[in-house]
């Protein structure tokens, strides 16, 4: 199949949304699919305001569309609302041609911790953004009632997936890790507002606090947090091995949709503390972590929870079997040669 992939988040982010579109289309491609991708690299772009690593591109649907010509897709994927997938979607729109969506961040909440928006209006833009789409992709089933709260009911799973050869449980723990008090608490992920790392920074749990990332807060909470450890930006065995020597990993954020990090950790055996919110409380179970609206109170039962059960719960994620959802939520293109997909295929090819 021939899929066409419309990001706004690309390389070289680093998040969640990069990272799992990178693992999901070398999977594709290495099962024969042949994948393009349109994003902000091939336009000139400014950065976000309030997030310099996303580039907004400028591309208007004309333009968005002579790449989805050229490239002739048997299928349409739209990744993210920004204006690369804003363009695609009026291409879309205006030449009947079906599309995927995803809903990755949990705009209507991300955008309120930023601006003095209400989550309502940004929901009329959500509902109207992602109507069209054939399906939209979510990590989560709570993720998928929210979105049928709205109107929304076109949903299929795309849960997430770890490279369980990196990420393991019989990793040897951070170097960095062995002369600090001990329970180690960790958070990996951006240091920015929207991830309420304060709420981490000041819980009262003994032991000693990790922060690993980067990010638009870092120098506020250096600032007002001297005694956390900040070991910036980490990744590969490095990154795996922080996972490892840490005691529990706190997630405090409220507007993540799914938290690939979460999994992450787990598939290096540590047990995960976070508020009973959607994400976490659609991965955290089997004795693997704690969700408490009291942080403190959740770090302390995820550090008696078995690091066997977390490495367990780890391991039922997989980027194979996360690419196969995203396989499926396509099943909307039939084989019919005569179908309006099909049609619409072979106009672009012409």
């Amino acid at each position: 199949m021939r899929i066409l992939i419309v990001s706004d988040a690309w390389e070289p982010q680093v998040n969640g949304v990069v990272r799992t579109l990178q693992a999901t289309i070398a999977e594709l491609r290495a099962a024969g699919h042949e994948v393009g991708v349109v994003s902000p690299d091939l336009f000139r772009s400014i950065p976000c305001p309030s997030y310099p690593e996303i580039r907004l591109a400028f591309a208007g649907w004309r333009k968005v569309g002579r790449y989805i010509r050229a490239f002739a897709p048997q299928a349409i994927h739209i990744s993210t609302e920004g204006p690369l997938g804003l363009a695609a979607r009026r291409w879309c729109v205006k030449n009947d041609f079906p599309f995927t969506t995803a809903y990755h961040t949990r705009f209507p909440e991300y955008v309120a911790a930023r601006l003095p928006l209400s989550p309502a209006f940004v929901w009329r833009f959500i509902r109207w953004f992602h109507r069209p789409a054939q399906h939209i992709m979510v990590a989560t089933r709570s993720l998928a009632r929210e979105l049928a709260e709205q109107g929304l009911g076109q949903t299929m799973m795309w849960e997430r997936g770890v490279d369980h050869d990196l990420f393991r449980a019989d990793r040897a723990p951070h170097p960095h890790f062995a002369k600090l008090p001990r329970p180690i608490q960790l958070y990996v992920g951006r240091v920015a507002v929207e991830k309420n790392i304060g709420a981490f920074l000041g819980s009262h749990s003994p032991g000693t606090k990790v922060v690993i990332g980067d990010g638009p807060a870092l120098a506020e909470l250096k600032a007002r947090h001297p005694e956390t450890v900040f070991l910036g930006k980490l990744s590969g065995e490095t990154l795996a091995a922080a996972y490892a020597g840490a005691d529990v990993f706190v997630f405090p954020s409220r507007t993540d949709t799914f938290g690939l990090v979460v999994i992450e950790a787990l598939s290096c055996g540590t047990p995960v503390a976070a508020f009973p919110v959607p994400g976490p409380a659609d991965i955290i179970r089997d004795g693997a972590g704690a969700l408490d609206e009291d942080l403190d109170a959740a770090i302390a039962a995820a550090l008696a929870c078995k690091r066997s059960d977390a490495a367990a719960l780890g391991t039922r994620y997989s980027w194979p079997a996360c690419t196969a959802q995203f396989l499926k939520a396509l099943t909307f293109i039939p084989a019919d040669p005569s179908s309006e997909a099909a049609v619409a295929a072979r106009r672009l090819a012409a």
